[in-house]
């Protein structure tokens, strides 16, 4: 039995044929690939430590932060969920500096397959984690443009015509059917060619670069057994999550006895336990 503690994060991924998982775990990596079809289990140790400045606290906000840290900092601001309302020219963003660095850079506009097609932004930096914790198994860049606000401008007239949602309990089994992303890119450039051209008058003609030559991404996933119904662990109800590993898809693990969303409860310290005997 393997029995380590820590606080959880993200999980790490890997572009691979399946994607490569790693848990990190204190000061460990926890390869989780090799892992499938074995027991393993978390129990909560009651221990919740902001994923930002590291107190020790009750309860957490928007995946990890304390509040005074969900209320301080950009990085949880509104405008990053909904980048159309970035308000930094309004001089009220909450760390300017951090919003030049993350905000002012290239973002690509992507449609994927995860629970069905949807589009959806991204920084440069970010692909193609941003697919895999999606759980997408398609993926294509569309256009590249100068900022998060464009992105989000763009994504909002695009979401007229495609969804901008994924629906995790469809995607968790594999329900989705592959499409054709590259000719729904062709159909969208012409449903929003007035829309993207007004987008361009307003920021200059090089705000928005259309994308036609990038390679569609597939990705597989690390998962053995898809579950026919889902049900979802939460360690605010449930301290002890424990069954069989049968995949990892997205930011979830897939047990036989449910699932978990490990990105939800970053900052919560958990025991960790592999071949683990259980109920």
């Amino acid at each position: 039995m393997t029995d380590m503690q820590g606080q959880l994060r993200k999980m790490r991924v890997t572009l691979d044929s399946p994607v490569t998982y790693q848990l990190p775990l204190a000061d460990q990596l926890v390869a989780l690939n090799p892992l499938l079809g074995q027991s393993i289990k978390l129990n909560f140790t009651g221990n919740i430590f902001c994923i930002h400045c590291a107190r020790k606290i009750k309860k957490s906000f928007s995946q990890g932060y304390c509040y005074p840290c969900f209320t301080s900092l950009a990085q949880c601001d509104m405008c990053i969920v909904k980048p159309e309302q970035c308000h930094y020219e309004a001089g009220t963003c909450r760390e300017p500096e951090w919003g030049l660095a993350q905000c002012f850079q290239p973002h690509y506009v992507y449609l994927a397959n995860s629970s069905g097609i949807k589009v959806g932004i991204t920084r440069e930096s970010q692909i193609p984690t941003r697919w895999i914790d999606q759980g997408a198994v398609q993926a294509l860049p569309i256009m590249k443009v100068q900022s998060r606000l464009i992105s989000g401008l763009v994504e909002i007239e695009l979401a007229k015509h495609v969804s901008d949602k994924t629906s995790w309990q469809r995607m968790l089994k594999n329900l989705q059917e592959e499409v054709d992303l590259s000719a729904k890119r062709d159909e969208l450039y012409l449903e929003c060619e007035k829309e993207i051209t007004s987008i361009r008058q307003r920021f200059g003609e090089s705000a928005i670069e259309i994308l036609l030559d990038e390679d569609e991404v597939s990705i597989q996933f690390p998962v053995q057994a898809y579950p026919d119904k889902v049900k979802s662990f939460n360690f605010d109800k449930t301290a002890e999550v424990s069954g069989v590993l049968q995949g990892i898809k997205g930011q979830y693990l897939l047990l036989d006895s449910g699932v978990i969303n490990i990105r939800k409860f970053a900052g919560y310290e958990v025991e960790f336990l592999v071949n683990a005997q259980y109920e």
